[in-house]
């Protein structure tokens, strides 16, 4: 499960989208989630591993107290992460679903957990080119005491399971004739 404003924006997400296809640009109306705009961003999908911030929410700029605008998305993260989130991002283009990065906020001090939200766009032609984005602190912000954040660390990656997909029905399994599951 998702922090409410997470899964809000999936929400909004999975309703413009098509299946296998994500939502164009056109169909996300930014005043349909005004209550969240400090939080989220858009990254620009300019090639492979090349992910340009094109807008940033005051929020998220506070965190990283800078203007973000022009820099690659990946550099906010740890080393170690950044080609595995890459990876990640290729992915849900290929196949156009939400991915939340499970995300540590590291300082010179205190850490804070967050939810990072990943959702691909599509350009007129279906390709997908951006991505819409939303920073969900899972603390109060005021444990960083004003430090910025040096980088992301990713804990884990999700994918929240489309609202039509049903779960596969549970079966016992057997070990040489006795119940295990």
């Amino acid at each position: 499960m998702f922090h409410a404003n997470t899964q809000r924006l999936i929400d909004y997400w999975n309703a413009r989208a098509q299946p296998g296809r994500a939502p164009s640009r056109a169909a996300i109306n930014p005043g349909d989630f005004r209550q969240l705009m400090t939080q989220t961003f858009i990254l620009g999908r300019e090639g492979r591993g090349d992910y340009q911030i094109r807008l940033a929410g005051g929020f998220v700029g506070d965190l990283h107290q800078a203007d973000l605008r022009g820099v690659n998305g990946l550099m906010l993260w740890s080393e170690r992460d950044r080609l595995r989130l890459q990876g990640a991002l290729e992915d849900i283009c290929i196949r156009p679903e939400p991915l939340v990065a499970m995300a540590e906020v590291l300082t010179d001090g205190p850490s804070l957990s967050l939810e990072v939200l990943f959702a691909p766009l599509a350009a007129h032609d279906g390709g997908p080119e951006r991505y819409l984005g939303l920073y969900q602190p899972l603390a109060m912000v005021s444990r960083l005491k004003g430090r910025p954040a040096l980088e992301l660390s990713v804990r884990a990656l999700r994918r929240p399971a489309a609202a039509n997909e049903e779960t596969a029905p549970v079966r016992l399994a057997t070990l040489h004739g006795r119940r295990i599951a």
